[in-house]
């Protein structure tokens, strides 16, 4: 059976601001790699070739990050969505490009670690109009949740207060062309929003067949802070290391530690699972685990642990452990030495900062 993809990253992020004020959220890197790269690979991994992204105001940033898809061997096709208003829209919105064809829907800031071709290989072997992935979680009012009778959906609810049961909606959703009609028919949900849930329920409550599957691996929708560093946590956690930079004699390496292309390390320690990127620098300082720095960033005279820093930042002479922090692009944070001892800031809206 032949199936499209189709990526969506068309969502403003609001519970990562201020990051995405200037990013888009699906491009911040989750152990050095964009988190909507690791949407493409799992779509292409499962036999996809022709992927439509679903873009919104950062549409010049993810095109110039991705490209036609000839990096992951796949066909890139960019569809505007006017305004994030809902998953269901959304799928309306590439209705030309999905046309009669079956596709997988997959949310570009997810990430599933065992991917979906065997999520895929089920869609295809079997006689359903929608396979929905699901996963056990301790918080389903955070999520559209799922009730079966077997394997078979027979309802969900978009964040209910009362769960009818703890299987989550996962960011990975097949479908046959009928769920454009289901998503005609519905109304807009109290976000003002065209909920997926309710177009799948519509098919559901007209005799269409859903059946779900339920992953027993690790999945992390990031749209919030936390959530973000468990991913790179969980992501680092399987890296194999390696040294492309160079490491001088007075600097300690403890773990699963990669230093990539052109980074140097001098008079530090790096204690794993955690990534240096490439032409970054790291000068009498301690990089602790699950610690993510991007590309040609400078840590001197600072410690940090857990934490995300994007490319080209600089941490100068920190006198605190930096820890469960995200760090954008082009930050520079220093200790001053300047009198008065004062707090001086630039801070975009929504940030937040935490002093000792």
């Amino acid at each position: 059976m032949e199936l499209k993809g189709l990526i969506l990253s068309g969502g403003e992020g609001t519970r990562l601001r201020p990051i995405t004020h200037t990013s888009a959220k699906q491009l911040v890197p989750v152990a050095n790699k964009p988190i909507l790269f690791y949407g493409l690979e799992a779509l292409r991994d499962a036999g996809l070739r022709d992927i439509g992204i679903i873009v919104g105001d950062t549409e010049e940033e993810i095109r110039e990050a991705v490209g036609d898809g000839s990096r992951w061997g796949v066909k890139v096709t960019y569809i505007r969505q006017e305004a994030p208003l809902g998953l269901a829209h959304a799928v309306l919105t590439a209705a030309d490009f999905l046309g009669e064809t079956p596709f997988v829907m997959y949310l570009g800031d997810n990430l599933i670690k065992e991917g979906i071709t065997a999520f895929v290989d089920e869609f295809r072997s079997k006689e359903v109009d929608a396979l929905i992935l699901l996963a056990r979680v301790v918080d389903p009012q955070r999520f559209g949740v799922a009730r079966l009778e077997g394997n078979r959906v027979v309802e969900l609810v978009e964040k209910p207060k009362d769960p009818p049961s703890d299987l989550a909606l996962v960011g990975a959703y097949m479908f046959r062309p009928v769920i454009l009609e289901a998503a005609r028919a519905i109304k807009p949900s109290w976000r003002n929003e065209l909920e997926i849930t309710d177009a799948i329920q519509h098919l559901i409550d007209h005799g269409y067949r859903v059946e779900a599957h339920v992953i027993k691996g690790w999945w992390k929708d990031t749209g919030r802070l936390e959530d973000l560093l468990e991913a790179n946590c969980m992501v680092l956690e399987d890296l194999e290391p390696r040294c492309e930079g160079e490491v001088d004699g007075e600097s300690r390496i403890l773990g699963r530690v990669v230093v990539e292309d052109g980074a140097e390390i001098v008079r530090s320690t790096l204690r794993g699972p955690s990534i240096i990127g490439r032409g970054s620098r790291i000068v009498d300082s301690y990089i602790g685990p699950f610690t993510s720095i991007y590309y040609d960033v400078t840590v001197e005279g600072s410690e940090l642990e857990h934490s995300i820093v994007m490319e080209n930042s600089v941490i100068r002479n920190i006198p605190g452990r930096i820890e469960d922090s995200l760090i954008g692009k082009n930050v520079e944070i220093a200790r001053s030495f300047n009198r008065p001892k004062t707090y001086r800031f630039m801070l975009g809206d929504n940030s937040r900062v935490g002093l000792i």
